[in-house]
C-alpha cells in the first residue's frame, strides 16, 4: 500500500513532536521545584505514544507515507514501542537522582522526548535521508543532555568526547550512504535492494561504501574497534543521562542496522556478515577483558555494553547462508530479542545504581556496593538478578537471550559458525568473573563508611525497581511470548 503523504502513519511522531513543543512551553510557567506538571505530563504523552505504537502493532502489511520515505510495519512500531518503555522507565528512576543535582529542568524533559523522536523516525526510515535525519536529531539531543550538568567538569568532558566522536561516526555512515547513493542511483532502501540484487552496479564502489556503513553502525553501536567513546561517556555522564544513552539508543542502532544492511543491502550479506563477525569477536574479547579491570562500576558496565553489542551482532552474521535467507527469520529474531532483553536488564543495573546515589554521593565505584546485603537485601537481590542476566546465567532471560543466538548460530551447520559460538561460550565465561565479583562484594563484603546507603526517595521508582526485576526472572522462565512477538515482527519486515 502507497500513499503521497498518508499523514495517519506517522501519528505517533506528530503526537511526540507536538507534546515536546507543548511541555517546553508549559515548563515556563510551572514554579514547582520538583517539576510535578512536567514530569506527569511526559510520562503521559509518552503513555500515548506507546498505545499508538502498539494499536499499530497488529498491521499484518506495511505501509508507507511521506513519499515512500516512511514505512510503518510490525518491526517498527515494536521497536518505537519498546524504546518509548525504555524511556519511560529511565525518567522515572532519573526523577529522584537529578533532583539534588540541578537538572530538574523543563529542558531534560523536553530532549528526552526529542531522542524518543529521533529513534521512532530511525526505526521507520525507508529512504536514507530519513534515517540520517532520525539519527542526528536523536544525537544531537543526547549531547545536548550529557552536558545538562554543567557545573560538573566530567559531564562537560564526556559531552565533548561524545560530540567529537559522534560527528565522525555520522560522517563515516554519511559518506558510505552517499557511495552508495553513487553506486545505486537511489535513496531510497527497496530501491537499493533492487538495484544490488540485479548485479548490474560496480561491486567497488559498493564494498567500498558498505565499509563506511558498518562503520558507521558500529560507532552507534558502540562495538569495537569503535569503542572509544562509550567507557569516557558512560563514565562522566550523570548516571541518569547514562541510562538514557544505554537504552533507547541502541534499540534504534538496531533498527538502523536491519534497515540498512537487511532490507537494503542483502544482496552482499556475504560482505558485511565477515565484517560483522570480526566487529564480534573484537568486541567480546575486548569488552569482556577490558571489563576485569574496572573499579568503577559505570565502566565496567560500559565495557559490559561493549561485549553483550558483540554477542548480538554474532546473530546478524547468520541470517544468510550459502546464498539462502532460510536462517534469516531465526537468527534476526534472536538478534531482536537479545537487544530487547539487554536494554531490559540495563535499565534495571543503572536504575539502582541511581536509586543507590543520594545528595552529594555517587554510587560510581565497585566498592560502593559493598556489604550491601546487610543494608538492603532486598536491592542486592535485584542487582545479582541483574548481573545473573547480563553473564547469562539461568533462570533469567539473559540466559535464554544467549541460548538463542547460539542456536542460530550452530543451526546453519557452517564450521566457522560453530566456532563462533565455541568462542562466544568461553570468553562469556571469562566474562562471568566481573559480574559474579558484583554479587561477592554486595553479599561478602563488609559495608564500608563510603558505601552507598539505599535511598528514602522515590518510592515509585523502588516499585518499579522491583517490577524490572521481576520481568528479568519471568521472562527467564517463560521467555515464548516475546520470542514470538520478536519473531513475527522481523518476518513481516523480510516478507516486505
Amino acid at each position: 500500500m502507497n500513499a503521497a503523504m498518508n499523514w495517519s502513519v506517522v501519528a505517533p511522531e506528530i503526537v511526540l513532536l507536538t507534546m515536546a513543543c507543548v511541555i517546553a512551553i508549559v515548563d515556563l510557567f510551572v514554579t514547582d521545584a520538583e517539576r510535578r506538571v512536567t514530569f506527569w505530563l511526559t510520562q503521559a504523552s509518552l503513555a500515548v505514544v506507546a498505545l499508538l505504537h502498539l494499536r499499530a502493532l497488529d498491521a499484518a502489511e506495511s505501509v508507507f507515507a511521506m513519499q515512500s520515505m516512511f514505512v510503518s510495519d510490525s518491526l517498527g512500531h515494536l521497536l518505537a514501542l519498546f524504546a518509548t518503555l525504555a524511556v519511560m522507565t529511565t525518567i522515572a528512576y532519573a526523577r529522584p537522582y537529578i533532583g539534588p543535582r540541578e537538572m530538574q529542568k523543563g529542558e531534560f524533559y523536553t530532549l528526552s522526548l526529542f531522542v524518543l523522536l529521533g529513534v521512532c523516525v530511525m526505526v521507520a526510515a525507508n529512504n536514507f535521508l530519513v534515517v540520517y535525519l532520525g539519527l542526528e536529531l536523536m544525537s544531537l539531543s543526547l549531547y545536548a543532555l550529557t552536558a545538562l550538568r554543567r557545573d560538573n567538569a566530567n559531564a562537560t568532558e564526556a559531552a565533548m568526547k561524545y560530540f567529537v566522536l559522534g560527528a565522525l561516526a555520522s560522517g563515516f555512515l554519511l559518506y558510505g550512504l552517499s557511495m552508495m547513493y553513487g553506486a545505486t542511483g537511489s535513496l531510497d532502501i527497496p530501491r537499493v535492494f533492487e538495484v544490488i540484487g540485479k548485479g548490474q552496479v560496480n561491486q567497488s564502489v559498493l564494498i567500498f561504501g558498505l565499509v563506511f556503513v558498518v562503520a558507521g553502525l558500529a560507532f552507534k553501536f558502540g562495538a569495537a574497534p569503535f569503542h572509544m567513546w562509550v567507557p569516557d561517556v558512560y563514565h562522566g555522564a550523570p548516571t541518569a543521562i547514562t541510562l538514557l544513552i544505554a537504552g533507547a539508543p541502541k534499540l534504534a542502532a538496531f533498527g538502523m542496522t536491519l534497515r540498512l544492511l537487511v532490507e537494503g543491502m542483502l544482496g552482499l550479506a556475504t560482505d558485511w556478515q565477515q565484517m560483522l563477525a570480526v566487529l564480534a569477536v573484537m568486541s567480546l574479547l575486548i569488552g569482556n577483558l577490558a571489563a576485569i579491570a574496572q573499579t568503577n562500576l559505570k565502566r565496567m558496565l560500559a565495557y559490559s555494553a561493549i561485549a553483550q553489542i558483540g554477542f548480538m551482532l554474532l546473530a546478524l552474521t547468520a541470517g544468510v547462508v550459502s546464498g539462502n535467507t532460510l536462517s534469516a527469520g531465526n537468527a534476526y529474531s534472536s538478534a531482536l530479542f537479545y537487544m530487547v532483553i539487554y536494554v531490559l536488564t540495563t535499565l534495571g543495573s543503572f536504575g539502582l545504581i541511581m536509586l543507590l546515589a543520594r545528595r552529594g554521593f555517587e554510587c560510581e565505584e565497585i566498592s560502593d556496593l559493598s556489604g550491601l546485603n546487610q543494608r538492603s537485601p532486598w536491592m542486592a537481590g535485584v542487582m545479582a538478578v541483574f548481573m545473573f542476566s547480563l553473564a547469562g546465567i539461568p533462570p533469567t532471560a539473559g540466559f535464554y537471550a544467549k541460548l538463542s543466538v547460539l542456536q542460530a548460530l550452530i543451526t546453519t551447520n557452517l564450521p566457522h559458525h560453530l566456532w563462533l559460538a565455541i568462542f562466544a561460550v568461553l570468553i562469556s565465561l571469562i566474562g562471568a568473573f566481573y559480574y559474579l565479583r558484583i554479587v561477592k562484594v554486595m553479599y561478602f563484603d563488609e559495608p564500608t563508611a563510603e558505601a552507598a546507603a539505599p535511598s528514602e526517595e522515590g518510592g515509585g521508582a523502588h516499585t518499579l525497581l522491583a517490577i524490572n526485576g521481576s520481568a528479568v526472572l519471568i521472562l527467564g522462565i517463560l521467555p515464548g511470548g516475546l520470542m514470538a512477538l520478536c519473531s513475527m515482527a522481523i518476518l513481516r519486515a523480510l516478507a516486505s
